[in-house]
């Protein structure tokens, strides 16, 4: 099953604005995989579901080409709009229809999007154009944000959990309360031997609370939530803030906080005879 969202031109640029980049470690976990199964040079990488274009930007530095795939138009034209780097492209597409012929690529990403996909098809579309010794690598997050405060996580964390149970009946059904036991069974269903998962890699980012809660409003059960009931969506983004602003002692929304973000990968090598 595919699910679209992310394709309003308001939600496209707040989530270029608010949206992470993976951090250079985690991705450089994923490089280091391909490294040692495939080895250099590397020439072209394919973030599937690219958004706009912040794992990327990330890969490009690292290959001689990257191409971006999305299926929202709008979440491209902010892609393209940030970069004018010559090595990368975008091209707009399902992801189980990826236009590049057969063994082409050297890795296939997907950074926080492959839960939308239908992806058994995704993942045998992209074991095609995988070439021999190519890698596939699906990196994603979960829910458990921590705000590290020397006196005042706990309370900070509290605040924080009643917001995601306020938006989690939002949550597109099929996912479930966690995305993890999708990406488990991704994981299950991929037919190659050499395969890892890896799991429990915290990571900080130090950032304004309104980033923060800017983050928080582009994940897609709260833009649910904005689009069935706006009023109630801004109160609770507001009155979030506020509680949070209270706990800290602090006024400003840009008062800087530290988020801890758990992440989890899988990484797979096409075998060099499929």
């Amino acid at each position: 099953m595919a699910c679209r969202f992310f394709e309003d031109r308001e939600h496209a640029v707040c989530y270029q604005k608010y949206r992470m980049c993976p951090s250079e470690e985690l991705v450089g976990r994923l490089l280091a995989f391909l490294e040692i199964k495939k080895g250099r040079p590397f020439c072209l990488a394919v973030d599937v579901g690219c958004g706009s274009g912040q794992g990327t930007l990330r890969l490009a530095p690292h290959f001689k080409e990257v191409i971006g795939m999305d299926i929202s138009a709008a979440q491209l034209e902010t892609a393209q709009a940030r970069t004018d780097a010559p090595n990368i492209s975008y091209r707009q597409c399902p992801a189980e229809e990826l236009p590049l012929e057969d063994a082409s690529a050297d890795l296939v990403a997907s950074m926080s999007a492959a839960h939308w996909f239908d992806w058994p098809r995704f993942i045998r579309e992209a074991f095609r154009i995988l070439r021999p010794d190519g890698c596939l690598a699906l990196l994603n997050y979960t829910m458990d944000m921590k705000l590290e405060d020397e006196k005042h996580s706990q309370e900070l964390n509290g605040i924080c959990s009643e917001f995601y149970s306020a938006v989690l009946p939002y949550r597109c059904a099929f996912l479930g309360p966690r995305s993890v036991p999708l990406y488990k069974e991704m994981f299950d269903s991929i037919p190659y031997p050499e395969k890892e998962w890896h799991d429990g890699i915290w990571v900080k980012h130090a950032m304004p609370l309104s980033s923060f809660i800017g983050m928080l409003e582009t994940f897609s059960m709260y833009q649910a939530f904005l689009k069935e009931n706006p009023e109630e969506a801004k109160r609770l983004s507001q009155d979030t803030t506020q509680r949070l602003l209270a706990v800290m002692g602090e006024t400003s929304p840009e008062v800087e906080v530290v988020i801890g973000i758990q992440y989890y990968y899988i990484v797979a090598r096409k075998p060099a005879v499929a």
